[in-house]
Protein backbone atom coordinates (compact mmCIF):
# COMPACT_ATOMS: atom_id res chain seq x y z
CA UNK A 1 0.00 0.00 0.00
CA UNK A 2 1.29 3.50 -1.12
CA UNK A 3 0.29 5.80 1.15
CA UNK A 4 2.04 8.89 -0.31
CA UNK A 5 -0.10 12.06 -0.80
CA UNK A 6 -1.30 12.62 -4.18
CA UNK A 7 -0.58 15.36 -6.07
CA UNK A 8 -4.42 15.77 -5.86
CA UNK A 9 -4.52 15.46 -2.07
CA UNK A 10 -1.82 17.78 -2.03
CA UNK A 11 -4.39 20.10 -3.72
CA UNK A 12 -7.20 19.22 -1.40
CA UNK A 13 -5.07 19.44 1.02
CA UNK A 14 -3.81 23.69 0.30
CA UNK A 15 -7.43 24.41 -1.40
CA UNK A 16 -9.49 23.25 1.98
CA UNK A 17 -6.47 24.74 4.47
CA UNK A 18 -7.08 28.16 2.45
CA UNK A 19 -10.79 28.03 2.61
CA UNK A 20 -11.01 27.32 6.47
CA UNK A 21 -8.05 30.05 7.25
CA UNK A 22 -10.30 32.37 5.62
CA UNK A 23 -14.08 31.25 6.15
CA UNK A 24 -14.07 29.23 9.23
CA UNK A 25 -11.58 30.57 12.10
CA UNK A 26 -12.40 34.10 12.06
CA UNK A 27 -15.99 32.95 13.21
CA UNK A 28 -15.52 29.90 14.85
CA UNK A 29 -15.83 30.88 18.55
CA UNK A 30 -18.83 32.88 18.23
CA UNK A 31 -20.42 30.12 16.06
CA UNK A 32 -19.31 27.79 19.60
CA UNK A 33 -20.11 30.70 22.18
CA UNK A 34 -23.51 31.01 20.82
CA UNK A 35 -24.16 27.13 19.47
CA UNK A 36 -24.76 28.54 16.08
CA UNK A 37 -24.78 26.21 12.75
CA UNK A 38 -23.64 28.59 10.03
CA UNK A 39 -25.86 27.22 7.40
CA UNK A 40 -24.41 29.94 4.78
CA UNK A 41 -20.75 28.34 5.13
CA UNK A 42 -22.08 24.71 4.10
CA UNK A 43 -23.67 27.14 1.37
CA UNK A 44 -19.94 28.25 0.55
CA UNK A 45 -18.81 24.79 0.82
CA UNK A 46 -20.92 23.27 -1.34
CA UNK A 47 -19.30 25.44 -3.97
CA UNK A 48 -15.70 24.07 -3.22
CA UNK A 49 -17.46 20.61 -3.97
CA UNK A 50 -16.96 19.32 -0.36
CA UNK A 51 -20.66 18.79 0.38
CA UNK A 52 -20.34 15.87 -2.40
CA UNK A 53 -17.18 14.64 -2.25
CA UNK A 54 -18.00 11.27 -2.64
CA UNK A 55 -20.85 11.96 -4.90
CA UNK A 56 -20.13 10.62 -8.87
CA UNK A 57 -19.96 13.63 -11.32
CA UNK A 58 -23.37 12.38 -12.83
CA UNK A 59 -24.91 13.43 -9.82
CA UNK A 60 -23.32 17.21 -9.43
CA UNK A 61 -20.12 15.90 -6.69
CA UNK A 62 -16.79 16.35 -6.98
CA UNK A 63 -16.35 11.81 -7.71
CA UNK A 64 -13.00 11.38 -5.44
CA UNK A 65 -12.19 8.74 -3.36
CA UNK A 66 -11.89 8.21 0.73
CA UNK A 67 -8.48 9.41 0.50
CA UNK A 68 -9.66 13.57 -0.86
CA UNK A 69 -12.34 13.00 1.38
CA UNK A 70 -10.11 12.40 4.40
CA UNK A 71 -7.60 14.97 3.57
CA UNK A 72 -10.96 17.33 3.39
CA UNK A 73 -12.33 16.60 6.28
CA UNK A 74 -8.71 16.64 8.45
CA UNK A 75 -7.85 19.96 6.99
CA UNK A 76 -11.07 21.46 8.38
CA UNK A 77 -11.41 19.89 11.47
CA UNK A 78 -7.30 20.95 12.03
CA UNK A 79 -9.53 24.38 12.54
CA UNK A 80 -13.15 23.61 13.75
CA UNK A 81 -14.11 20.49 14.62
CA UNK A 82 -17.68 21.32 14.94
CA UNK A 83 -17.61 22.26 11.09
CA UNK A 84 -15.37 18.88 10.06
CA UNK A 85 -18.06 17.11 12.47
CA UNK A 86 -21.53 18.28 10.24
CA UNK A 87 -19.44 17.99 7.03
CA UNK A 88 -18.63 14.15 7.79
CA UNK A 89 -22.47 13.46 8.81
CA UNK A 90 -23.47 15.12 5.62
CA UNK A 91 -21.61 13.16 3.15
CA UNK A 92 -21.00 9.95 4.99
CA UNK A 93 -24.00 9.28 6.79
CA UNK A 94 -27.48 11.19 4.76
CA UNK A 95 -25.89 11.87 1.45
CA UNK A 96 -23.24 8.22 1.51
CA UNK A 97 -26.96 6.32 2.41
CA UNK A 98 -28.75 7.10 -0.45
CA UNK A 99 -25.50 6.82 -2.66
CA UNK A 100 -25.04 3.54 -1.51
CA UNK A 101 -28.87 2.13 -1.53
CA UNK A 102 -30.98 4.51 -3.61
CA UNK A 103 -32.51 4.03 -6.74
CA UNK A 104 -31.38 5.80 -9.55
CA UNK A 105 -35.05 8.52 -9.40
CA UNK A 106 -33.95 9.09 -5.43
CA UNK A 107 -30.67 9.61 -6.50
CA UNK A 108 -31.06 11.78 -8.94
CA UNK A 109 -33.56 13.72 -6.86
CA UNK A 110 -31.36 14.27 -4.26
CA UNK A 111 -27.74 13.90 -4.81
CA UNK A 112 -27.22 17.03 -6.36
CA UNK A 113 -29.15 18.93 -4.07
CA UNK A 114 -26.95 17.63 -1.14
CA UNK A 115 -23.67 17.69 -3.12
CA UNK A 116 -24.35 21.59 -3.83
CA UNK A 117 -25.04 22.33 -0.22
CA UNK A 118 -28.16 23.95 -1.38
CA UNK A 119 -30.25 21.38 1.12
CA UNK A 120 -28.35 19.84 4.42
CA UNK A 121 -28.69 16.26 5.49
CA UNK A 122 -29.80 14.30 8.60
CA UNK A 123 -29.46 10.51 9.10
CA UNK A 124 -31.90 9.52 12.17
CA UNK A 125 -30.64 5.86 14.02
CA UNK A 126 -30.68 6.48 17.84
CA UNK A 127 -33.13 7.54 19.99
CA UNK A 128 -33.30 8.35 23.40
CA UNK A 129 -33.28 4.35 25.09
CA UNK A 130 -31.43 2.70 21.88
CA UNK A 131 -28.29 4.31 21.22
CA UNK A 132 -25.45 1.21 20.76
CA UNK A 133 -28.69 -1.55 20.98
CA UNK A 134 -30.52 0.06 17.88
CA UNK A 135 -32.62 -3.07 17.25
CA UNK A 136 -34.47 -2.29 20.70
CA UNK A 137 -35.67 0.85 18.23
CA UNK A 138 -39.61 2.57 19.12
CA UNK A 139 -40.18 4.54 16.17
CA UNK A 140 -42.34 2.09 14.00
CA UNK A 141 -43.51 2.88 10.59
CA UNK A 142 -46.95 1.31 9.63
CA UNK A 143 -47.71 0.60 5.47
CA UNK A 144 -51.15 1.78 4.71
CA UNK A 145 -52.18 1.41 1.24
CA UNK A 146 -49.05 2.81 -0.79
CA UNK A 147 -47.67 4.87 2.57
CA UNK A 148 -46.25 4.50 5.64
CA UNK A 149 -47.30 5.92 8.55
CA UNK A 150 -43.98 6.88 11.18
CA UNK A 151 -44.44 7.24 14.60
CA UNK A 152 -42.01 8.04 17.12
CA UNK A 153 -38.57 10.23 17.80
CA UNK A 154 -35.22 10.45 17.09
CA UNK A 155 -31.94 12.02 19.43
CA UNK A 156 -28.36 13.29 19.04
CA UNK A 157 -29.76 13.98 15.30
CA UNK A 158 -26.79 16.02 13.49
CA UNK A 159 -28.60 18.83 11.47
CA UNK A 160 -31.80 17.76 13.45
CA UNK A 161 -33.56 21.14 12.79
CA UNK A 162 -32.00 22.34 10.25
CA UNK A 163 -31.67 19.87 7.56
CA UNK A 164 -34.25 19.86 4.47
CA UNK A 165 -33.92 15.87 4.32
CA UNK A 166 -33.23 13.08 6.54
CA UNK A 167 -32.13 9.18 5.71
CA UNK A 168 -34.55 7.71 9.45
CA UNK A 169 -34.33 4.25 10.09
CA UNK A 170 -37.73 2.73 11.54
CA UNK A 171 -39.42 -0.54 12.96
CA UNK A 172 -40.95 -2.21 10.35
CA UNK A 173 -41.42 -5.88 11.86
CA UNK A 174 -40.60 -7.48 15.18
CA UNK A 175 -38.65 -6.07 17.96
CA UNK A 176 -35.20 -7.52 17.71
CA UNK A 177 -35.52 -8.85 14.09
CA UNK A 178 -32.28 -7.30 11.73
CA UNK A 179 -34.71 -7.62 8.73
CA UNK A 180 -37.05 -5.70 10.79
CA UNK A 181 -36.06 -2.11 9.92
CA UNK A 182 -36.34 -0.11 6.99
CA UNK A 183 -35.10 2.97 5.72
CA UNK A 184 -37.06 6.11 4.64
CA UNK A 185 -35.98 9.51 3.29
CA UNK A 186 -38.38 12.12 4.78
CA UNK A 187 -37.95 15.60 3.77
CA UNK A 188 -38.20 18.77 6.04
CA UNK A 189 -42.28 20.70 5.20
CA UNK A 190 -43.60 16.55 5.72
CA UNK A 191 -46.13 16.89 7.64
CA UNK A 192 -46.11 15.01 10.68
CA UNK A 193 -42.28 15.54 11.01
CA UNK A 194 -40.59 18.19 13.39
CA UNK A 195 -37.46 19.04 14.91
CA UNK A 196 -37.47 18.56 19.20
CA UNK A 197 -35.22 19.73 21.50
CA UNK A 198 -31.92 20.88 20.39
CA UNK A 199 -29.28 19.83 22.67
CA UNK A 200 -26.53 22.00 24.60
CA UNK A 201 -23.31 19.83 24.73
CA UNK A 202 -19.83 20.27 25.63
CA UNK A 203 -18.26 20.74 22.53
CA UNK A 204 -18.71 20.65 19.37
CA UNK A 205 -21.29 23.34 19.65
CA UNK A 206 -21.69 24.60 15.85
CA UNK A 207 -22.63 21.67 14.86
CA UNK A 208 -26.19 21.25 15.31
CA UNK A 209 -27.87 18.40 17.26
CA UNK A 210 -31.51 18.26 17.84
CA UNK A 211 -34.49 15.50 18.42
CA UNK A 212 -36.47 14.37 15.11
CA UNK A 213 -40.31 13.94 16.07
CA UNK A 214 -42.84 11.97 13.74
CA UNK A 215 -46.32 11.82 14.79
CA UNK A 216 -48.76 10.09 12.15
CA UNK A 217 -46.05 11.35 9.39
CA UNK A 218 -47.57 10.11 6.43
CA UNK A 219 -44.88 9.31 3.23
CA UNK A 220 -45.37 7.72 0.07
CA UNK A 221 -43.61 4.33 -0.71
CA UNK A 222 -41.28 6.06 -3.15
CA UNK A 223 -39.47 7.34 -0.26
CA UNK A 224 -38.56 3.35 0.79
CA UNK A 225 -34.21 3.38 0.26
CA UNK A 226 -33.99 -0.42 -0.74
CA UNK A 227 -36.01 -3.22 0.38
CA UNK A 228 -38.27 -3.02 2.98
CA UNK A 229 -36.65 -4.86 6.28
CA UNK A 230 -33.32 -4.09 4.97
CA UNK A 231 -32.48 -0.93 6.76
CA UNK A 232 -30.33 -2.29 9.62
CA UNK A 233 -28.23 -4.37 7.05
CA UNK A 234 -27.85 -1.00 5.35
CA UNK A 235 -26.87 0.92 8.32
CA UNK A 236 -24.15 -0.87 9.46
CA UNK A 237 -22.86 -0.73 6.02
CA UNK A 238 -22.76 2.97 6.29
CA UNK A 239 -21.32 3.42 9.40
CA UNK A 240 -18.29 1.29 8.23
CA UNK A 241 -17.59 4.01 5.82
CA UNK A 242 -18.93 6.83 8.85
CA UNK A 243 -15.91 5.08 11.36
CA UNK A 244 -13.90 6.38 8.69
CA UNK A 245 -14.74 9.77 9.05
CA UNK A 246 -15.16 10.31 12.33
CA UNK A 247 -11.32 8.59 12.39
CA UNK A 248 -10.60 11.45 10.50
CA UNK A 249 -12.44 14.10 12.27
CA UNK A 250 -10.38 12.99 15.07
CA UNK A 251 -7.23 12.87 13.31
CA UNK A 252 -7.71 16.43 12.39
CA UNK A 253 -8.93 17.57 16.18
CA UNK A 254 -5.56 16.03 17.02
CA UNK A 255 -3.13 17.49 14.03
CA UNK A 256 -4.75 21.50 15.40
CA UNK A 257 -3.83 20.63 18.91
CA UNK A 258 -0.35 19.35 18.51
CA UNK A 259 0.36 21.81 15.91
CA UNK A 260 -1.04 24.74 18.11
CA UNK A 261 1.34 23.20 21.37
CA UNK A 262 3.89 22.73 19.29
CA UNK A 263 3.93 26.37 18.00
CA UNK A 264 3.30 27.57 21.52
CA UNK A 265 6.43 25.31 22.96
CA UNK A 266 8.84 26.72 21.33
CA UNK A 267 7.59 30.47 21.94
CA UNK A 268 7.05 29.90 25.44
CA UNK A 269 10.02 30.80 27.68
CA UNK A 270 10.79 29.48 31.15
CA UNK A 271 14.20 29.71 32.88
CA UNK A 272 15.64 31.75 30.04
CA UNK A 273 14.52 29.00 27.29
CA UNK A 274 11.67 28.18 25.27
CA UNK A 275 9.59 24.91 27.10
CA UNK A 276 10.38 22.80 24.35
CA UNK A 277 13.95 22.73 25.17
CA UNK A 278 12.71 20.95 28.32
CA UNK A 279 12.47 17.08 28.50
CA UNK A 280 9.35 16.86 29.45
CA UNK A 281 7.87 18.92 26.97
CA UNK A 282 10.18 17.04 24.18
CA UNK A 283 9.03 13.78 25.36
CA UNK A 284 5.49 14.91 25.47
CA UNK A 285 5.61 16.31 21.95
CA UNK A 286 7.15 12.53 20.81
CA UNK A 287 4.42 10.50 22.38
CA UNK A 288 1.32 13.13 20.39
CA UNK A 289 3.58 13.05 17.03
CA UNK A 290 3.68 9.38 17.46
CA UNK A 291 0.33 8.54 18.14
CA UNK A 292 -0.74 10.48 15.55
CA UNK A 293 1.35 9.32 12.76
CA UNK A 294 -0.36 5.29 14.06
CA UNK A 295 -3.83 7.15 14.22
CA UNK A 296 -3.36 8.29 10.52
CA UNK A 297 -1.79 5.23 9.01
CA UNK A 298 -4.93 3.44 10.46
CA UNK A 299 -7.37 5.38 8.57
CA UNK A 300 -5.36 5.60 5.57
CA UNK A 301 -6.11 1.23 5.83
CA UNK A 302 -9.33 1.77 6.04
CA UNK A 303 -9.76 4.23 3.33
CA UNK A 304 -8.25 2.28 0.97
CA UNK A 305 -10.14 -1.02 1.60
CA UNK A 306 -13.32 1.60 1.09
CA UNK A 307 -11.87 2.49 -2.06
CA UNK A 308 -11.29 -0.75 -3.53
CA UNK A 309 -15.15 -2.14 -2.15
CA UNK A 310 -13.34 -4.56 0.14
CA UNK A 311 -14.97 -5.09 3.58
CA UNK A 312 -13.54 -2.71 6.02
CA UNK A 313 -15.76 -3.13 9.16
CA UNK A 314 -12.41 -4.32 11.35
CA UNK A 315 -10.10 -1.79 9.62
CA UNK A 316 -12.75 1.34 9.91
CA UNK A 317 -13.44 0.10 13.86
CA UNK A 318 -9.35 -0.19 14.25
CA UNK A 319 -9.33 3.61 12.97
CA UNK A 320 -12.05 5.15 14.72
CA UNK A 321 -11.51 3.63 17.82
CA UNK A 322 -7.43 4.43 18.02
CA UNK A 323 -8.04 8.02 16.13
CA UNK A 324 -10.49 9.11 18.58
CA UNK A 325 -9.17 7.82 21.71
CA UNK A 326 -5.68 10.00 20.33
CA UNK A 327 -7.46 13.02 19.83
CA UNK A 328 -8.54 13.06 23.24
CA UNK A 329 -5.02 11.94 24.45
CA UNK A 330 -3.37 14.51 22.30
CA UNK A 331 -5.95 17.21 23.31
CA UNK A 332 -5.43 16.47 26.75
CA UNK A 333 -1.51 16.90 26.73
CA UNK A 334 -1.75 20.30 24.23
CA UNK A 335 -4.12 21.85 27.18
CA UNK A 336 -1.00 20.62 29.94
CA UNK A 337 1.44 22.25 27.60
CA UNK A 338 -0.33 25.46 27.66
CA UNK A 339 -0.52 25.25 31.26
CA UNK A 340 -3.05 28.05 32.47
CA UNK A 341 -3.44 29.74 29.31
CA UNK A 342 -4.64 26.42 27.58
CA UNK A 343 -7.76 26.79 30.13
CA UNK A 344 -8.74 29.83 28.78
CA UNK A 345 -10.81 30.76 25.62
CA UNK A 346 -8.01 32.93 24.52
CA UNK A 347 -5.87 29.91 23.10
CA UNK A 348 -7.49 27.38 20.74
CA UNK A 349 -6.61 24.09 22.78
CA UNK A 350 -9.40 24.37 25.16
CA UNK A 351 -12.05 23.80 22.19
CA UNK A 352 -9.96 21.02 20.52
CA UNK A 353 -10.33 19.90 24.10
CA UNK A 354 -13.31 19.39 24.36
CA UNK A 355 -14.43 18.81 20.81
CA UNK A 356 -12.21 15.63 20.66
CA UNK A 357 -14.60 13.62 23.73
CA UNK A 358 -17.39 14.00 21.18
CA UNK A 359 -15.09 11.41 18.67
CA UNK A 360 -15.26 8.72 21.10
CA UNK A 361 -19.11 8.54 21.60
CA UNK A 362 -20.39 9.17 17.80
CA UNK A 363 -20.97 6.62 15.15
CA UNK A 364 -20.60 3.67 18.20
CA UNK A 365 -18.49 4.56 20.96
CA UNK A 366 -15.30 3.35 21.88
CA UNK A 367 -16.47 0.62 23.82
CA UNK A 368 -19.07 -0.48 20.74
CA UNK A 369 -15.34 -0.53 18.33
CA UNK A 370 -13.90 -3.10 20.55
CA UNK A 371 -17.03 -5.17 20.45
CA UNK A 372 -16.58 -4.97 16.86
CA UNK A 373 -13.14 -5.71 16.65
CA UNK A 374 -13.14 -8.68 18.88
CA UNK A 375 -16.35 -9.83 17.21
CA UNK A 376 -13.80 -9.65 13.88
CA UNK A 377 -10.91 -11.55 15.12
CA UNK A 378 -12.94 -14.43 17.14
CA UNK A 379 -14.86 -15.13 13.78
Amino acid sequence: MNFQPTENQVLIAETVRKFAETHIRPDMMKWDEEQLFPVELFRKMGEQGLMGILVPHEYGGSGLSYFEYMTAIVEVARVCGSIGLSMAAHNSLCTGHILAFGNEQQKQQYLPKLASGQWIGAWGLTEANTGSDAMRMQCVAKQDGDHWVINGSKNWITHGKSGDVAVVLARTGDLLDSKGITAFIVERGTQGFKAGKKENKLGMRASETAELIFEDCRIHKDQVLGNVGDGFVQAMKVLDGGRISIASLALGIAKGAYDAALKYSRERQQFGKPIADFQAIGFKLADMATKIEAAELLTLQAADLKNRGEKCTKQSAFAKYYASEVSVQVSTDAVQIFGGYGYTKDFPVEKFYRDSKLCTIGEGTSEIQKLVISREILK
